[in-house]
């Protein structure tokens, strides 16, 4: 699977950890930053994140951050994404079950690495169970799409 991964400053060393962890189990990995712990800004970086996902260059994608809820909602702003902040197994299996969850977001200052890793595995492997989850999904992507025209009535 082709996962893309980005982080802020904050998240910058559970990434490292991570892209090692998906490159080892045999993922191919776009790392969209940062760079380095220097102090950096993540909406630019998760942004990035969500659009490969959206666009289809990526399958999955994940963003780090201290908290991830900034990562979250910044992946979330991608017409196409549902990312979800996931610091525990439950909700990143339920993410993915119930809301075919494609951008994962994890809080590198709330979760530890070996969950972390626990979590990422378990996210990526879950199916989305359809069923009336899909049907919840479709409306999901339908208020985004009746907010995006009502963003582009506005403009014009």
């Amino acid at each position: 699977m082709r996962v893309a991964i980005g982080s802020d400053h904050a998240g910058y060393r559970l990434k490292q950890r991570l892209v090692q962890v998906l490159k080892d189990d045999g993922h191919d990995v776009d790392d969209l930053g940062a760079e380095s712990e220097e102090s950096s800004d993540y909406p630019p970086i998760c942004a990035a994140v969500g659009r490969a996902v959206a666009s289809g260059g990526a399958e999955r994608g994940i963003v780090l951050g201290g908290s991830g809820q900034g990562e979250q909602i910044s992946a979330n702003k991608v017409r196409g994404v549902r990312a979800a902040l996931c610091n525990d197994l439950y909700t990143a299996r339920m993410s993915r079950a119930h809301n075919d969850a494609n951008v994962l977001a994890i809080g590198a200052r709330i979760v530890a690495d070996g969950l972390a890793e626990e979590i990422v595995r378990l996210w990526l492997e879950t199916p989305f169970d359809g069923g009336r989850h899909a049907r919840r999904v479709d409306q999901i992507t339908a208020i985004e799409a009746q907010e995006t025209a009502s963003d582009q009535g506005a403009a014009t």
